[in-house]
């Protein structure tokens, strides 16, 4: 698979703004560009855990897990169970369709935010067809709530630019495990990026993306809106987060604090690759579960491959 590049030119008039202008279509620059930044010697997996009912299981040990890089065993190097700090990243919807769902929404971020971990880093940004930044990397709820509160939901949905700007900004984050929490009801209108160049970035970045998506009852789905929940699914898995489409959004503030408990209690894994090529190829991960008791019904999640580095 070839990989694309994109370069988004990210002057921070934000400082002044706090908008996104409208982006011209993404040019494509060299191959190193967006090139995941791994350590060749070391590489790392945030794992999840959870039974068939999607309860978060704890205290495995290095031996309940076999890492595979394209199909190969792996020797696991590094193992942790702990909760550490992580730069997070809140990407809410706030086209016009959001406005009755606003304030849910708004009460169900709050609720992720003071679930995480109190050393947490986050920033939000919300969109409609443009990309915000309302409140940039922060450790106080208090400025996550006045930013949400400032927020008047109007126009259109620049969903993938919202994703993948978010995806560009969350590398300036201080801690080394990222994750990013994206809050839509609708499908992609406005955005300049293409969902492939999207899926491509994702694949590169480093951070988790976990989404609720407060679509229409499945049956009741319009075909933009099917094409919108099958793109966000994809997101999701390649990147080792999680999808949810409650049938309602009162149920976004419990999955809030399920994501969050998810991201806190998560293993990490390390190894390093038999294969040292620094050749730039996608590698595909794998995590197995050993001898547990219950093993066939607990479910290990994690991204599900990596670009190697390249020579420099």
């Amino acid at each position: 698979m070839k990989r694309l590049s994109y370069l988004f030119c990210f002057l921070w008039v934000m400082f002044s703004t706090h908008r996104f202008p409208a982006q011209d279509q993404p040019k494509k620059t060299k191959d190193s560009d967006y090139t995941l930044k791994v350590d060749v010697n070391l590489i790392t997996l945030h794992v999840s855990v959870l039974d068939e009912r999607d309860q978060i299981i704890k205290g495995l040990k290095k031996e309940d897990f076999s890492v595979y890089e394209d199909k190969i065993q792996q020797e696991i190097s590094l193992f942790k169970e702990e909760d550490v700090p992580v730069s997070l990243e809140l990407v809410i919807d706030n086209s016009g369709s959001m406005r009755t769902k606003r304030e849910r929404v708004n009460r169900a971020a709050l609720t992720f935010v003071r679930t995480s971990n109190s050393q947490d880093e986050i920033f939000l940004i919300n969109f409609n067809d443009q990309v915000y930044i309302d409140q940039d990397f922060t450790r106080n709820p208090d400025d996550l709530r006045d930013a949400l509160e400032g927020i008047d939901a109007r126009g259109g949905t620049a969903l993938y630019d919202a994703i993948y700007l978010s995806l560009e900004h969350i590398r300036e984050g201080k801690e080394d495990k990222k994750a990013l929490l994206l809050i839509s009801d609708g499908e992609d209108r406005d955005s300049r990026y293409k969902f492939e160049s999207v899926l491509e970035f994702a694949r590169e970045s480093h951070a988790s993306i976990f989404v609720i998506g407060l679509f229409d009852k499945e049956g009741e789905r319009s075909r933009a809106q099917k094409k919108a929940a099958k793109a966000l699914r994809e997101l999701a898995e390649e990147t080792g987060g999680k999808y949810y489409f409650p049938e309602s959004v009162d149920e976004a503030e419990a999955i809030c604090t399920q994501v969050a408990h998810e991201i806190r209690n998560q293993y990490t894994l390390g190894y390093k690759p038999t294969n040292a090529r620094r050749d730039g190829t996608w590698r595909t991960v794998s995590i197995k579960l050993n001898n547990s008791k219950n093993s066939k019904k607990l479910v290990a999640r994690t991204k599900r491959g990596y670009y190697a580095p390249t020579e420099s």
